[in-house]
């Protein structure tokens, strides 16, 4: 098979997991999706496996069920029949089944208390099988020099293995909450100190942030007040699953600084999260990652320089 042919096969697969991630509550039987890719129930079948690694069932599956655990860990308001139902399955009985199958906690116990290391171990199958399907985003003409207010925020600082950052998140959701500091009214902010791939994980730095212009008081939770500075950044937009954001920082790092004729002022780099899984499907995530730039103000206490952000 040719280059070009190749890559046709491919893009129609990309458009096929486009598509499970937009309709997880419909039907997503084989010949749904084979529809989808334009190849007979056969073919497609075959060339999925080929293609993944894993079966359709198999994928479309795993695509529930982590819509499902993330739903169950930071979105409290979502029955857990409610989540049931929205993954395909008729009832809690059957639904708890598989997810304690594939996850090794039933629903409620997951709800109450996450094991993320099980979690991690089932779904890096999921994220390894997209990766490999998927293209590195085009980035080439997509970055603005803006600039950026100082902006303040309570901040919960993640300390220590990056695979326990749910928790971290599930406490700072608790606390926004009582603040009632919703994400539609309060920008929502990462910064990442450290590449998660790099360094020993008990030394990794992580805040998850919320725009407020009040005082953060002290409190039981942790969360404590800090400012993002104001000044210079490029910035670009990220559109799709975390799995290729990292490809947007080093772009950012890696590709468009070195020919951009601009200096990094030594902050870490940021995000803004404009709309995000599971509120909305995988694929239509939106990031903002900023690079700050020399000129931009003085430096938070305790910031570091970021490579790429959390996968």
């Amino acid at each position: 098979m040719n280059t070009a042919s190749t890559e046709n096969n491919r893009a129609r697969f990309r458009r096929v997991l486009a598509y499970i991630d937009a309709h997880l509550d419909d039907g997503l039987g084989v010949e749904r999706l084979s529809g989808v890719a334009a190849f007979s129930k056969y073919h497609f079948h075959r060339r999925f496996a080929a293609l993944l690694g894993i079966g359709v069932y198999q994928y479309v599956q795993l695509r529930r069920l982590k819509r499902a655990s993330y739903l169950l860990a930071f979105r409290a308001e979502r029955s857990i029949i409610d989540i049931a139902l929205a993954s395909g399955y008729e009832g809690p009985a059957s639904f708890s089944l598989a997810f304690s199958r594939r996850v090794g906690q039933s629903p409620s116990d997951f709800r109450r208390q996450p094991r993320w290391d099980p979690w991690y171990t089932t779904f890096q199958t999921l994220s390894d099988s997209r990766v490999k399907l998927m293209m590195s985003p085009d980035f080439g003409g997509q970055v603005k020099i803006i600039q950026f207010g100082a902006t303040k925020v309570a901040a919960f600082e993640h300390r220590g293995d990056p695979r326990l950052i749910g928790d971290s998140l599930r406490r700072f959701i608790e606390w926004r909450r009582l603040h009632r500091l919703p994400p539609a009214s309060s920008a929502t902010f990462n910064i990442a100190y450290d590449d998660p791939d790099k360094g020993a994980p008990e030394d990794y730095r992580f805040d998850i942030c919320a725009a407020t212009d009040g005082e953060v008081a002290a409190n039981p939770f942790g969360v404590v007040g800090k400012t993002i500075p104001g000044g210079r950044c490029a910035v670009l937009r990220h559109i799709g699953s975390d799995e290729t954001l990292g490809a947007a920082a080093r772009y950012l790092h890696a590709e468009w600084l070195p020919l951009s004729g601009e200096q990094p002022s030594g902050l870490a780099m940021f995000f803004q999260r404009v709309r995000f899984f599971p509120d909305v499907p995988e694929h239509e995530a939106v990031t903002d990652v900023f690079l700050p730039l020399s000129g931009h103000d003085s430096q938070p206490s305790g910031a570091g320089t970021l490579h790429r952000p959390l996968p």
